[in-house]
């Protein structure tokens, strides 16, 4: 099989000190397995610098979206009702997800390149009186854009809503104030650099204590893996090892690195290379600048060409890197991340395998 770097927004590629932490199998009732579970919990309230007396973290298996069902879930009573911000498949997905809950909520939506106005979110919330929760998402990997949450909490926290965020790609990457934010679901295989297996969610205490007997599914009671948890780090139900002890290991190298200021500043400056050379190219970024987030960037195909995204998929990874194909039904795209373990040096790597294919398909052309 071929070698290659994942320039995806999760899985991603992670470094042979997590890989090599998965070389040993560990049991679920260990008393130093069980160890490893809170020193995660503990180190992942300390990156978001939140007061352990507050907040807590639970760690529930599965992707990230089994995080964000169960929040759904675990903090609904019968008189929630829900605004849910959507402006790309993963706020369609929550909403997806309340559907099927058959939870009480209003919708705002926009296109997927722009972000939510903080002035309709308040006149929404002023028609609505019965909303009690607003949840969106963070950093929208349909097409890259960086939603303004700080704004959207102060709306929210304005007007007495709890206020939870999707952060899966944006936690640890991505500067986040947790003050007015009331839970924040992230996941092991994004910014910290683990590999897929659990998700996590930051939550005040007193709200995931007061939350017994809501959740209308066993699997996905936050509640009851939180008071599990709690007691010795014991997972409910068997817990993925050596995807833990991978994170366990992610989350020592992401210390090393320098934290949230280092991993942002890499993300940033990868990004940035990235968008510059593209656009050299002649491939334009589908989000606005100024909405543009660090995590992964959607372009256009080239306008008045034969394009082919198969083609150049597999060209450029028989050449060691993956992207990632477009999202959006209206436009076609395609999309490069610069998570994981990436530098510069690999961006700059992908432009010149880039440039390389338009000048062999140009010669082709003629």
């Amino acid at each position: 099989m071929t070698q290659y770097k994942l320039l995806t927004p999760g899985p991603l590629t992670v470094t042979d000190r997590v890989r090599q932490a998965m070389n040993f199998d560990y049991c679920t009732w260990d008393e130093d397995y069980k160890a490893v579970t809170q020193e995660i919990r503990q180190k992942l309230l300390q990156i978001a610098q939140v007061d352990p007396d507050r907040y807590t973290s639970v760690l529930l298996q599965g992707s990230g979206s089994y995080a964000v069902e169960a929040c759904l879930s675990t903090f609904s009573r019968p008189d929630t009702k829900f605004l849910i911000l959507s402006n790309g498949k993963y706020g369609e997905r929550i909403l997806q997800m309340a559907d099927y809950q058959k939870l009480d909520y209003e919708a705002y939506k926009v296109a997927y390149d722009e972000v939510h106005d903080p002035q309709v979110v308040a006149c929404l919330l002023d028609k609505n009186p019965d909303i009690s929760h607003v949840m969106m998402v963070h950093s929208e990997t349909t097409s890259g854009i960086l939603n303004p949450i700080a704004d959207i909490a102060q709306v929210a926290k304005d007007h007495n809503c709890l206020f939870f965020v999707d952060a899966m790609s944006s936690f640890g990457g991505v500067p986040i104030d947790m003050g007015p934010i009331d839970a924040l679901i992230t996941s092991a295989n994004k910014c910290i650099q683990g590999v897929p297996g659990f998700a996590i969610v930051l939550v005040r205490k007193d709200l995931i204590e007061s939350s017994k007997g809501n959740s209308s599914t066993l699997s996905l009671d936050l509640f009851d893996q939180y008071q599990e948890m709690a007691r010795d780090g014991k997972w409910r139900y068997t817990s993925p090892t050596h995807v833990v002890m991978a994170f366990h290991e992610a989350l020592k190298e992401f210390e090393e690195r320098g934290g949230v200021a280092a991993q942002h500043a890499r993300y940033q400056k990868n990004q940035e290379l990235l968008q510059e050379g593209m656009e050299d190219l002649g491939f334009k970024a589908y989000v606005p600048r100024e909405h543009q987030g660090p995590i992964i960037t959607t372009f256009l195909y080239p306008e008045g060409q034969a394009w082919d995204f198969q083609d150049m998929y597999h060209y450029i990874k028989e050449r060691g890197y993956v992207i990632y194909p477009g999202k959006l039904t209206d436009v076609d795209t395609f999309r490069i991340g610069n998570i994981g373990e990436i530098y510069p040096e690999d961006i700059t790597r992908v432009l010149d395998i880039f440039k390389a294919y338009m000048e062999e398909k140009d010669n082709d052309r003629h």
